[in-house]
């Protein structure tokens, strides 16, 4: 089957999508769910393929990016279901009006209609990106890459049969049978068929759906995300927040790439920070952090000089650009030239200094004294994500059910004319 042959049989299920009640989608969430359960040695032997062919080619940060284990299929069915018990957003009232000539005029939630998701090495992006679509009664159309196909396919073969098992097409969830770059190029060109393009990886496909999509496009972004350790910090939290932030999986988009540190605390805390990332782990066998220090900082703890890119560099590795800086306005002003709008973390016991740092820090996420690892929609109670949206319209952060709706008028009258 072509790519624009499954488009249409997509489309031919937007009405079928569309008269489902919260009832019947639940009961095919679950189906779904069991499905990927009963389905479990089959996805994981396929993962093991992509795991095989792809050890040569990807870093250990990226290879973990790509694993399935047990425990991670658990955490897929698992937000499958946290889905299916949030409230269904479509036919929610937005607004209700009365007009003065006796016009009522509702503002209710409507799907998007096809979906189309292009991801890159994380398989379970498939079933998280299948769940949201179809409870927000839209059709998906997702574009695995190659690193991650064999266990998309599994994947979706698994969903499918769910939703056969339910007595509804297989057709709501789609797997685009070609993991090339002319597939995601007829998805971006694919207008009339495709409602709206969510694109999920690295800088390249961002930029690419950007530049030449011709269907409505998503920005979800890389995550250059910065976490700023001001001076009135407690270092030891500071300390816990980047190891965190950093290490507990590198390779996602909300783990940190860059610590920037108030210029009064870096002698004290940058050796800090160099034990504990670099030092301690290594003691524990465990992958030490590259440090990546701004010029003159190497007199405070070893590590390798910052080259030109690297604060504008999303390393999705066990790698830390550090820099100082001249207070949290010098923070403020850094992360505006450098930051892909993610999230960004201070670290500070000073409310002055976290309440600038909060209205001023332009990013869909801004924390304070915590992770920026927390930028997930499962942490932010969605049940699970479509991606982060790092733009302004519509979509902001985790994107969950809401984000995949629109809206539109249903005006009652009786008998007016203008």
């Amino acid at each position: 089957m072509t790519t624009l042959e499954m488009l249409k049989n997509a489309r031919s299920c937007l009405n079928e999508a569309a008269l489902m009640d919260e009832k019947t989608k639940n009961a095919a969430i679950e189906a779904m769910a069991r499905s990927i359960e009963e389905s479990r040695e089959a996805i994981l032997e396929a993962n093991a393929q992509d795991m095989e062919a792809a050890k040569t080619k990807l870093s250990d940060a990226m290879l973990d990016r790509l694993k399935l284990d047990e425990k991670r299929l658990k955490g897929m069915t698992d937000g499958m279901r946290e889905v299916a018990a949030l409230p269904d957003p479509i036919g929610k009232t937005i607004s209700r009006t009365v007009r003065p000539n006796g016009l009522v005029i509702e503002k209710k939630r409507v799907p998007m209609g096809v979906v189309a998701i292009i991801y890159e090495s994380r398989p379970n992006v498939t079933s998280d990106a299948a769940v949201l679509c179809f409870k927000s009664s839209n059709v998906c159309v997702l574009r695995s890459g190659r690193d991650s196909f064999s266990s998309a396919r599994a994947i979706v073969t698994a969903l499918r049969k769910g939703l056969e098992a339910s007595g509804l097409s297989p057709d709501l969830v789609n797997l685009v049978p070609d993991p090339s770059r002319e597939s995601a190029a007829e998805l971006m060109r694919a207008r009339g068929l495709v409602d709206l393009l969510i694109p999920r990886g690295g800088a390249g496909l961002i930029r690419s759906c950007l530049e030449n999509a011709l269907v409505p496009c998503v920005q979800t972004g890389t995550g250059i995300c910065h976490i700023f350790v001001e001076k009135s910090a407690d270092f030891e939290k500071a300390l816990k927040i980047i190891d965190n932030a950093k290490t507990q999986r590198p390779s996602v988009c909300n783990a940190a790439e860059v610590c920037l540190i108030d210029r009064d605390a870096v002698p004290e805390f940058l050796p800090m920070l160099k034990k504990k990332l670099v030092d301690d782990r290594k003691a524990a066998g465990l992958i030490p952090v590259e440090l990546r220090l701004e010029d003159g900082l190497e007199k405070f703890a070893d590590g390798k000089k910052a080259g030109e890119n690297d604060f504008d560099t999303e390393f999705l590795d066990y790698i830390l650009a550090v820099k100082a800086v001249d207070g949290v306005d010098g923070a403020i002003e850094h992360i505006a030239v450098h930051s892909t709008h993610h999230s960004e973390a201070i670290v500070t016991r000073d409310e002055a200094a976290a309440e600038k740092f909060r209205l001023l820090v332009d990013s869909a996420a801004v924390y304070v004294n915590a992770s920026t690892r927390f930028t997930d929609g499962g942490e932010f109670g969605l049940g699970c994500e479509m991606g982060i949206a790092t733009q302004k319209l519509h979509a902001r952060g985790p994107m969950g059910l809401e984000e995949l709706t629109s809206y539109k008028y249903l005006i009652t009258g009786d008998g007016q004319v203008r």
